[in-house]
């Protein structure tokens, strides 16, 4: 948007908001062939500040792109846009741009305006801000003494970008600031994912400081959250948005919620059209991002006024899937997998149904191969409710397919067939199942069938037969037959003998059937004969031949048929009824019927059933689609063996042949470094399935991919090997030395070894080592890392407390791997002992709980073995209804419902066999106090009152209760306590004044706070009041007149160029004094390019954006009746050599009487 023709001095104005505001200003962009992008957000004044902006025209231009051509509307957010006095569009073919015109812009029109684009691909949409203020300044000679201008130059500041502090940059052999802070918002649960992304492998030697940052981070968002809790960091949604969310509940609803990428604040707004949303659903918060691009990549941040609430990283990285994940059919309780292939290694991926993500557990188990290019999910014991698709995101590329879970039990082999019997005839029904075992039950029209019916029911193993011997016009219905859910259903039609008819010829010519009472002159006889379907045996041979098409093409099949009307014609494919659709196509006339499929593709193969039916009888033909396609890729591509000159290859065949048979392979390699793949078999398609490369160079490293080759062409090639080294084989390395044990705890140890020594000829240089594990009472070892290690150091993780294990090691090179080097004695997993100690340095030793709430006590401790924990109150072993938890560090007591009952000393006592150590902390359980009785008032001694009430009710039960005394009298009128610590149920106040009034109140008080409070009647003492005279001297009138002077004089000033800069003074004078500015002896009181205002004697000159003509000279003459004063100063701009320029200049004010 611009806005043109404003010459007014206030445009300079303007044009400060046009070019903060471009910065904020973003591109939207969609996945569609639409793109729109508004030139900039402007804020239009409406009103007058040294310029009338009525009648001024605005404009909001935006260019467009995408192919068809898109349409392009305008519209708002509060009404329509349809006053064409108002709103004006067009497109200016020079400038290739849409533009909406407002002429003569009022406060009414201020709005979120939107551009909408339009194509048969989609729809994209921009949106931009028009605030138009009406601020009421006039236009006048000198600057008007309002606080106007301060209130307009605060919402300037407003419209500048904010930027959040920076994170310092990482430092060589430092963690990345980043990390800390992506942990700090992250559950433990994903601490370790978080790590391995930022190539961390052992992050336990950091929650020490974690948890010292973590208590800082929660300390501040104290200050603005009362509740933060399921923080969950970005992920990119099966819908294509990237979305982070948390649970929040504010301390001020109106708090500030910032959005920061990279430390810049980024605008986000409340619709799903925005690029960046937020969404709010109670205490729910979601942020997204529409349509998110690799520019959106970066550090998100969100804060709470200026607390940190939340940081994710968002990471886009450059990877394509090379193999998609393919749809998968099983049957309950079975195991589905989904796999795919990237073109990038990736440590993990994002696997997700349409409802929510999934991580691995007990129902789902995601793997990484050791190349992190295959990703696996399998789905544990499937269910029908695991039906559904299922989306594999890797960055911001995904791929999906849904999974089909089938009941097990009996199928049908060959189901009922419709059947024609005559009148007197034997029919018979009869079906197979795929099991002998399986019983089932026969239906008529939806009846049960018996054998008193009059059928026979037959069953010979796996086959089931119903038989009727004489069938009568009656037995035409519908039969069913059923088998453990599974049915299958038939029509049988009793067709009655040919039927005889008679015509007969009466007198009057009219011909009847049968009618009594006439006299027959003729009579004739004829027979009415029954059509079924028929197909011709030539076009039946015709049409049960295979249809063999390349993927792609159409397959089409016709046949002609004939017999009695009307017909119903059904095709089918796979036993599923076609329909016509968009790659379906039927057509059907009396005579014949045809079946076209557009096209077709490989999955499409399979049998094609015609089923052509009338009232006589049913007939079928079937016939077989095959489609032709290329070949898919070789599986198991792998090194046989390697030689500095020759590399020996093996694969196996591909699985899907593409329908033809394979007449070789292509076979490819790419040196490591390069993204060229050549062509390794240039004499022609490779007739094996295994190949030796000679083509080679000692030392250098390949990948080689394979393509399969059929009558279609070539296929897509497989997935790349594994890294393959030109050079002989090596000799496996030998044993580590010095293995040691260097640490150890509940759930790790760790060891450190010495690398084997390299032997020519007999062991070589060891390349990495291998770590195995194995419980004393198991014979199998386990592999801790699939990956060889390079260092000489390890961490074995995820050991059962107390366990003992026998601990190995393994170097290994390409050779293979060296002999194993182990302890002689097992290891038992636990640290060295610890005599028990509390950790907490400020443990509480009371606690005061109202009544009926919870009570929570977490007491933390180290030692070592794991030791005994032990809880009592008052000496004695805690109640039923209280809860004790306790962990490997610490021990948590709960009373959810606490009762006055639950008042005692508790004492946690920890024992190992190293020591123990107990604490005692009291509760006390309590509710607030009852108010006491009734007061009364006593006067025994003048001066003084004594005050007397009747206990609260609470003093029996609560040995702490006691009470407190305020006062109020009748000239101070403000109530002040006298005594709060009083455990009787008297007190005399003192210093009673007479001619007063006093109020006293008596509050019941405990540990959890007052009572409300038991009034006295007012109490006074009667005083009588003598004469009083005022002496009112007499006034004398003065001149305040004065000459001008300055209170507070001008101070240098040194400004950056580009900035704005603001220069005051104090004046005093009677009569008020004139003020006039001066820039080097030049009046700027008429100058509309500074803003001047003089309030209450403080006279200010602003500049809004300091140039190289603003340095100089500036003065401030003062004048009034009396006489006049001057002040001066220097404004240095920042780039200018002031000190040159001005060297000899003298600051001063002076007087002038």
């Amino acid at each position: 948007m611009e806005n043109q023709h404003l010459t007014s001095p206030g445009s300079q104005w303007l044009r400060l908001f046009k070019r903060v505001k471009k910065q904020n200003n973003q591109q939207h962009k969609t996945d569609y062939n639409t793109i729109i992008t508004l030139s900039t957000i402007v804020t239009l004044l409406y009103g007058s500040l040294y310029f009338d902006c009525s009648g001024k025209t605005v404009h909001f231009r935006a260019k467009v792109s995408g192919e068809p051509a898109p349409t392009v509307t305008w519209g708002r957010n509060k009404c329509e846009i349809n006053d064409p006095e108002k709103y004006k569009t067009r497109y200016d073919e020079r400038d290739q741009e849409y533009i909406l015109e407002m002429p003569d812009v009022k406060p009414e029109q201020a709005d979120t305006y939107k551009c909408f684009a339009t194509n048969e691909f989609g729809k994209a949409v921009c949106t931009a801000t028009l605030t138009v203020f009406e601020v009421g300044f006039k236009k006048t000679g000198l600057a008007a003494s309002t606080p106007a201008p301060q209130d307009f130059r605060s919402m300037l500041k407003k419209t500048v970008i904010k930027r959040k502090k920076q994170l310092p940059p990482r430092r060589d052999g430092e963690m990345d600031p980043k990390l800390w802070e992506l942990l700090l918002s992250a559950p433990r649960k994903d601490y370790e994912k978080i790590c391995i992304d930022y190539g961390v492998t052992d992050f336990r030697w950091m929650l020490k400081k974690l948890k010292v940052l973590k208590k800082e981070k929660e300390d501040e968002q104290a200050k603005v959250v009362e509740k933060l809790e399921n923080v969950k960091q970005i992920e990119v949604k099966p819908d294509g948005t990237a979305e982070f969310s948390l649970d929040m509940t504010l301390l001020d609803p109106n708090s500030t919620i910032n959005l920061y990428k990279d430390g810049t604040m980024v605008p986000y707004g409340d619709d799903e059209n925005s690029k960046h949303s937020l969404k709010k659903t109670g205490t729910h918060y979601v942020f997204s991002i529409k349509d998110p691009q690799p520019e959106d990549a970066g550090f998100y941040q969100v804060d709470v006024e200026e607390a940190n609430v939340l940081s994710t990283d968002f990471r886009v990285p450059d990877v394509e899937f090379i193999a998609n994940i393919k749809d998968v059919k099983v049957f309950e309780s079975e195991d589905a997998l989904f796999q795919c292939v990237l073109s990038t290694p990736l440590n993990r991926i994002t696997w997700s149904t349409q409802e929510s993500s999934l991580e691995d557990g007990d129902k789902y188990e995601i793997t990484v191969s050791e190349d992190k290019l295959i990703h696996t999910l399998k789905i544990k014991n499937c269910e029908k409710e695991d039906i559904g698709a299922y989306y594999a995101i890797a960055g911001i590329t995904s791929s999906s397919a849904s999974l089909t879970v089938e009941d097990h039990g009996v199928q049908f082999v060959s189901g009922l067939s419709d059947t024609v019997a005559n009148v007197g005839e034997r029919a018979e029904l009869s079906c197979k199942l795929s099991s002998d075992a399986s019983e089932g039950c026969w239906y008529k029209n939806g009846k049960l069938i018996t054998d008193d019916d009059g059928a026979t029911i037959i069953k010979d193993g796996a086959s089931h037969r119903l038989i009727i011997d004489c069938c009568k016009k009656d037995d035409t219905a519908l039969y069913r037959f059923e088998a453990e859910g599974r049915k299958s259903e038939a029509t049988l039609n009793i067709q009655g003998q040919n039927r005889k008819w008679w015509l007969v010829s009466i007198k009057s010519d009219t011909f009847c059937c049968g009618l009594k009472g006439f006299r027959f002159l003729t009579k004739t006889f004829f027979s009415y004969i029954e059509d079924p379907p028929k197909i011709d045996l030539d076009a039946l041979g015709e049409f049960t031949k295979p249809v063999i098409i390349k993927a792609g093409e159409n397959a089409e099949w016709k046949l002609p048929f004939s017999g009695g009307a009307p017909m119903n014609i059904q095709w089918y494919k796979d036993d599923d009824e076609l329909l016509p659709a968009l790659n379906v196509k039927i057509e059907t006339s009396a005579t014949e019927s045809q079946l076209c499929l557009t096209k077709c593709q490989r999955k499409d193969c399979g049998e094609v059933k015609i089923k052509i039916k009338n009232e006589f009888g049913t007939t079928e033909a079937v016939s077989k689609l095959i489609v032709i396609g290329y070949p898919g890729p070789p599986t198991a591509l792998k090194a046989v063996s390697a030689f500095k000159d020759c590399i020996n290859l093996a694969w196996c065949a591909p699985s899907d042949t593409g329908g033809t048979k394979i007449v070789g392979y292509n076979l490819e390699k790419n040196k490591k470094g390069t993204n060229y793949w050549s062509l390794v078999n240039q004499a022609g398609p490779i007739k094996d399935t295994k190949y030796a490369v000679k083509d080679v160079f000692e030392g250098a490293a390949y990948e080689f991919r394979v393509s399969a080759i059929n009558l279609s062409g070539v296929g897509d090639p497989s997935i790349p090997s594994g890294t393959i080294i030109a050079r002989d084989p090596m000799k496996p390395p030998g044993k580590v030395t010095d293995l040691k044990l260097t640490s150890s705890n509940y759930t790790t140890f760790s060891l450190a070894w010495t690398k084997p020594k390299e032997v020519k000829g007999v062991e070589d240089e060891a390349q990495g080592y291998y770590v195995e594990i194995r419980p004393v009472e198991s014979l199998e070892w386990t592999r801790c890392n699939v990956i060889p290690i390079t260092l000489t150091s390890y961490t074995v993780l995820g050991l059962k407390a107390m366990a003992t294990y026998w601990v190995r090691v393994i170097a290994t090179n390409y050779g293979g791997d060296g002999d194993p080097q182990g302890f002689d004695n097992y290891i038992i997993a636990m640290p060295p002992p610890v005599r028990p100690k509390f950790t907490d340095r400020k443990m509480k030793t009371f606690m005061v709980v109202r009544s009926g709430n919870t009570v929570r006590l977490n007491i933390n401790f180290e030692a070592s073995p794991l030791p005994d924990i032990s809880w009592l109150k008052d000496g004695i072993p805690v109640s039923k209804h209280v809860t004790i938890s306790n962990f490997d560090k610490g021990s948590q007591l709960l009373i959810p419902t606490s009762e006055r009952a639950d008042t005692g000393i508790y004492t946690i006592t920890v024992k190992n066999i190293v020591g123990q150590e107990s604490f005692n902390i009291e509760i006390r359980v309590t509710d607030d106090p009852m108010p006491p009785g009734p007061v009364q008032l006593d006067q025994n001694i003048p001066g003084t009152v004594t005050l007397s009430w009747t206990p609260s009710p609470d003093e029996k039960r609560d040995d702490r209760l006691h009470y407190m005394v305020s006062k109020r009298d009748s000239f101070k009128r403000t109530w002040r306590t006298v005594e709060e610590n009083i455990f009787n149920n008297k007190f005399t106040v003192v210093n009673i004044l007479p001619g007063r009034e006093y109020y006293f109140r008596v509050f019941a008080k405990n540990d959890i706070g007052l009572s409300p409070p038991s009034k006295s009647p007012a109490f006074e003492i009667k005083k009588e009041k003598g004469n009083f005279k005022l002496n009112v001297p007499k006034t004398k009138s003065l001149d305040f007149e004065s000459p001008p002077s300055f209170t507070i004089p001008l101070k240098r000033r040194t400004a950056p160029e580009g900035y704005e800069c603001y220069m005051s003074c104090a004046v005093k004078g009677d009569p008020t004094p004139h003020v006039t500015w001066y820039r080097n002896n030049v009046s700027l009181n008429t100058d509309t390019n500074y803003y001047i205002t003089n309030v209450c004697g403080v006279c200010s000159l602003l500049i809004l954006r300091v140039g190289p003509k603003d340095d100089g000279e500036y003065k401030v003459h003062i004048e009034n009746q009396l006489g006049t004063a001057e002040c001066s100063m220097m404004l240095n701009v920042r780039g200018i050599n002031i000190w040159t320029k001005f060297k000899n200049h003298i600051f001063f004010y002076k007087d002038f009487p």
